[in-house]
């Protein structure tokens, strides 16, 4: 039976995990187990890291690996930087997977960034800013020591404490609704929204609240892939790569 070893963590990677299960193939989805009480995807599943890239070759020979796809956040650069490495060590095909990115649009106010810092650097000429930050728990204390502005955070876990006082948390999990959206950032007068650039419909009610009442939007851009890798942007490319590769 082929085996195929889903990098996962993604709505991408469930999907495809279903897919090619339905197809009688062998899957295991490797989840990093950074969120609580994540989303279980068809067929086996693995958690916890590999010990880097050498590590990853090792379970890859070990298990008798016919095919790889990465289909992480697409800011999991570590992970694919890895992933790149133990499918040039051992020979198996990888595929990276990732939904594509977000593109403005008419009456939209976007200010793309290469980096949180770089997002970080441009909050910090806003003195009084009331920022909606949407790029995840771990990326926190790069924006908590910015003078003079406010932070909502929104994660699906708790940050690390201690949190400061000019940041209040809110846990949460989509999908959400421009509706809601809209009420939040009206509730808590929100005028600048900080997010990554993740990709997916899931998470676009944020940016459509935040156009409909002007807000500017500082988006992070994706960090750049390995070198040399295939990359798809649609589970079922995805699927039938992992079906026929090799």
């Amino acid at each position: 039976m082929r085996r195929v070893l889903i990098l996962g963590g993604t709505a991408e990677a469930r999907a495809l995990a279903a897919d090619l299960a339905g197809r009688g193939l062998h899957v295991v989805s490797s989840l990093a187990g950074r969120v609580s009480n994540p989303r279980l995807p068809v067929g086996e599943v693995r958690e916890g890291g590999f010990g880097g890239p050498d590590g990853l070759a090792r379970w890859l020979t070990g298990e008798r690996v016919d095919a790889l796809v990465d289909a992480t956040h697409p800011f999991a650069a570590r992970m694919t930087a890895s992933a790149a490495r133990a499918s040039e060590a051992t020979g198996v095909p990888l595929l990276v997977l990732r939904r594509p990115g977000w593109e403005e649009g008419p009456g939209d106010r976007w200010h793309r960034v290469p980096s949180l810092e770089a997002a970080a650097d441009r909050l910090s000429r806003r003195p009084g800013a009331r920022v909606f930050l949407t790029t995840g728990r771990r990326s926190l204390p790069v924006f908590t020591s910015i003078p003079g502005v406010w932070l909502l955070a929104r994660s699906v876990d708790p940050p690390e404490p201690p949190v400061p006082d000019n940041v209040r948390v809110l846990l949460d999990r989509g999908p959400y609704t421009v509706e809601g959206e809209r009420a939040l950032i009206r509730e808590h007068r929100l005028d600048v929204l900080v997010t990554k650039d993740s990709g997916g419909r899931m998470t676009t009610a944020k940016l459509v609240a935040a156009r409909e009442l002007g807000l500017p939007v500082i988006m992070v851009n994706r960090p750049p892939l390995p070198q040399g890798v295939h990359l798809v942007d649609t589970v079922e490319a995805a699927a039938a790569w992992a079906a026929q590769e090799g």
